[in-house]
Parts: C-alpha cells; sequence; structure tokens
C-alpha cells in the first residue's frame, strides 16, 4: 500500500475511532455485500422474461435518426 492511502486510512479509522484493521475490515465487508448485491439483482434481470417494447414494427434506424422528421 502506498504511503498517501496508508496515511488516509489512519486517519478514517481515527475519525470513527475504529483500528485500521476494524476499518479496513468493515470498507471491505461493504464492498462485497454491494459486489453480491449486485450480482443477484443482475441475475434476477436476466432471468425474467423480455417484455415486447412495441406493439407493431419497429422503426429502422433511418427513421430513428431522421432528426427533421423529428421536429416536425
Amino acid at each position: 500500500m502506498d504511503e498517501e492511502a496508508a496515511r488516509w486510512v489512519r486517519v478514517e479509522a481515527a475519525k470513527r475511532d475504529m483500528s485500521v484493521s476494524r476499518f479496513v475490515a468493515k470498507i471491505l465487508r461493504e464492498s462485497m455485500q454491494d459486489s453480491l448485491a449486485y450480482q443477484r439483482a443482475m441475475r434476477k434481470n436476466l432471468a425474467r422474461k423480455p417484455q415486447p417494447i412495441s406493439s407493431g414494427p419497429y422503426p429502422t434506424r433511418d427513421e430513428l435518426h431522421d432528426r427533421p422528421g423529428l421536429r416536425r
């Protein structure tokens, strides 16, 4: 760990009246929980059945990017 990061960790741990190892463990645990929650949400979302976004045919690329046509 570089000295700047080590200094920051010591200061932040002291602000919270925690040891450096306890503070680092807390940060790592929060990061792990965030990562696991993201993975669960991603799996849940990918498992969903796709929903149609249109009742008719999809517009072509040219229709979507026709800027003058949008200003009518």
